[in-house]
């Protein structure tokens, strides 16, 4: 498969979009923090943690889009090995792997998408640094590391 650097100009409309609509569906469906949840997020610096959701589900969501899939699932973007993805305010958790870590690490995420003032304009700069240093790598992933609580 072409390499995500490659093909971000691309994917980048239909990610955001899909993102977006993921986001709306997980805040009218998914559950609110817990009071220590709501507690460790003000702490990782979210700013409104009380508009988090966060939804348990058998496998994390994926476009319905074929190419979008294909590229998200082909890129390792997305895939069988992920438990945890945040899109916005929206936190989804594979059914099973809900930790006080992974949930401070997606919360972190949170943070991040409120620097950067919304899905849009988070986007593109995280799936840049996914494109050119690889997951590991990614100063979003590496901060989110940093920030999570055992």
């Amino acid at each position: 498969m072409t390499s995500l650097a490659t093909l971000l100009p691309q994917v980048l409309p239909g990610a955001i979009g899909w993102a977006q609509e993921q986001e709306l569906k997980a805040l009218a469906t998914g559950a609110a923090l817990t009071p220590q949840g709501i507690a460790d997020a003000r702490a990782l610096g979210v700013l409104a943690p009380e508009k988090i959701r966060v939804v348990i589900a058998p496998a994390l969501p994926l476009p319905d889009d074929a190419w979008l899939r294909s590229v998200a699932l082909g890129t390792g973007l997305l895939g069988p090995g992920f438990t945890g993805l945040t899109l916005g305010y929206a936190i989804f958790i594979v059914h099973g792997h809900l930790t006080r870590r992974l949930l401070t690490h997606e919360c972190r995420h949170v943070h991040q998408y409120e620097i950067a003032g919304s899905i849009a304009a988070f986007l593109p700069a995280y799936l840049g640094q996914i494109a050119t240093v690889g997951y590991d790598a990614a100063p979003f992933e590496v901060d989110a590391r940093q920030h999570e609580i055992l």
